[in-house]
């Protein structure tokens, strides 16, 4: 692929995000499918005293898509629940251009540089971001 869209490491992630696979016994999951593109992905968080201890996920998505998932299964574990909607909201800034790559809570989100001038895919990448965010309200929904 000649797309910038599709650099290297981008490609490698996707590789990635196709073989994270489900959790067996999640404390939470989130299905969010995007009806343009046909994008869909479900997360699956495990949380043990108010931290992400593992993830899972199955993608059925662009590559764009599946990079996104990757870094979330790479990096999440660990993260506090609350943490998931702002890398959410960091990611969502970062494409429409508002909060700067050196402001990103993971620097492998910096790998969707060139996305960001592609309008038409910025639901591909924050596709699996809008998913881990709906799980983590799941996840405060039932505490309440």
């Amino acid at each position: 692929m000649n797309d910038p869209l599709y650099q290297a490491e981008i490609l490698e992630l996707a590789k990635q995000g196709r073989t994270i696979g489900r959790l067996e016994n999640p404390t939470v999951s989130a299905r969010v499918d995007n009806p343009i593109c046909g994008d869909r992905i479900t997360i699956d968080l495990a949380v043990t005293d108010g931290r992400i201890s593992e993830v899972g996920a199955k993608v059925q998505g662009c590559a764009l898509c599946q990079a996104a998932a990757a870094i979330i299964a790479a990096e999440a574990v660990g993260a506090s629940v609350d943490q998931l909607a702002r890398v959410r909201d960091s990611v969502t800034g970062y494409l429409a251009g508002t909060v700067a790559e050196t402001a990103l809570p993971w620097t492998r989100l910096a790998n969707f540089a060139p996305v960001r001038t592609a309008r038409s895919r910025h639901d591909c990448v924050l596709l699996p971001f809008k998913a881990a965010a709906n799980a983590v309200t799941t996840l405060e929904t039932v505490s309440s």
